[in-house]
């Protein structure tokens, strides 16, 4: 942790857990970015502040620990919201549900205020929550709080269900580095060769890898294959001993968390995501960044982002119908050189780290009219 000068931009991020996730993935990606053009204090409700060794040494951040009460939604408001004006910093941002109390906080406001929304846990994955839905509406719309998504179904839910105005809710699409060395993946595949099916996610009940296991199970009974799950969390014993139930325990590796999970992306010959909800996720777009053809499940933005890459590997998030499309992508391996160009123009236009890291800029330098919708 680095302190910078006192007439730095002071942000205070307030995150359910710093521990390596999307809406953390970015986040370090933005600060290591931008330097030590702004002075970051974190905090988490969990105490957990993982994701900040992936901070670089130039980023000028504090890991702030707190007395977290658990229970009640607005338990801890009181003491936030005292420490608000202690630290009285030039922009709170909170993220997603697992830190509305910080948004409670700040009701009435005392520091200008920017809401990120990136996703749902699996409470939420097929509705939303009336008891949630009217504390966004209360919190963030009375408070007139500007709100970032993180794609454009979030951003229909916003101004559709929770009841915002469209003018305060900006889609900034999440990016990443096009990167000059990718798989070589531009001859046919040889199709008797083992492949390596992959994935990198927290293993969370909403990502269902248990899904991937099972269909992994089911289609290497026809394929030579092996499987890397990059990732940690808490489902992964249950997902280490169902992998054992099936039978694939040897042919699957769970490679637990990763300072840098993209370093495993080259070792992958199909990327796979399983998940339940989704927004827009950047392990899909590093993926299609490095060049490597996907299978997905059609949840959040996956279907656009996929819509004109590959619509073959696109699958209703149920088992049958992945193991449907894992088997169908498998058979279609002479189309995979022209996914992989199709997949890493559409990064190129519409998901490219510099246009992210300067829309963010703006939202950090509080000019948040100024981001395109």
């Amino acid at each position: 942790m680095k302190a910078g000068p006192r007439s730095q931009r002071v942000l205070l991020h307030a995150f359910s857990t710093f521990k390596l996730g999307g809406p953390q993935a970015r986040f370090v990606q933005l600060a290591n970015a931008l330097g030590s053009s702004y002075r970051h204090i974190v905090v988490a409700m969990d105490n957990c502040f993982d994701a900040g060794e992936r901070l670089e040494s130039g980023v000028h951040w504090e890991a702030m620990r707190l007395e977290v009460i658990k229970g009640g939604a607005l338990a801890n408001r009181g003491a936030f919201r005292a420490l608000l004006f202690k630290l009285k910093p030039d922009l709170l941002l909170t993220y997603n549900w697992g830190a509305i109390e910080w948004a409670a906080a700040n009701f009435p406001r005392v520091v200008p205020h920017v809401h990120v929304e990136d996703g749902f846990g699996p409470e939420e994955a097929s509705r939303q929550l009336l008891r949630r839905i009217w504390m966004r509406r209360v919190l963030l719309g009375f408070n007139a709080v500007p709100m970032v998504v993180a794609s454009r179904n979030l951003q229909r839910i916003a101004t559709g269900i929770w009841r915002l105005p469209p003018s305060r809710v900006k889609f900034v699409a999440n990016g990443v580095d096009l990167p000059a060395l990718t798989k070589n993946k531009t001859e046919s595949w040889d199709v008797s060769k083992q492949l390596c099916i992959g994935t990198v996610a927290g293993l969370r009940p909403e990502k269902n890898i248990a899904r991937l296991i099972r269909a992994f199970a089911q289609v290497r009974k026809t394929w030579s294959l092996n499987m890397i799950v990059v990732g940690d969390g808490p489902q992964r014993n249950e997902l280490e001993a169902l992998a054992k139930e099936l039978g694939v325990e040897g042919e699957i590796e769970f490679t637990g968390y990763l300072a840098d999970p993209t370093a495993r992306l080259v070792d992958f010959d199909l990327f796979a995501l399983s998940s339940d909800t989704e927004q827009t996720p950047i392990a899909l777009l590093e993926a299609m960044a490095v060049g490597i053809p996907v299978v997905a499940t059609r949840v959040g933005d996956v279907k656009d982002i996929l819509s004109n890459v590959s619509p073959e590997s696109l699958s209703d998030a149920d088992d049958a119908a992945f193991v449907s499309a894992l088997s169908l992508v498998l058979q279609s391996q002479s189309k995979w050189p022209s996914w992989i160009d199709k997949g890493r123009e559409k990064v190129t236009l519409t998901y490219s780290k510099t246009q992210m890291i300067e829309q963010w800029r703006q939202v950090f330098d509080g000019q948040f009219r100024l981001i395109p919708t």
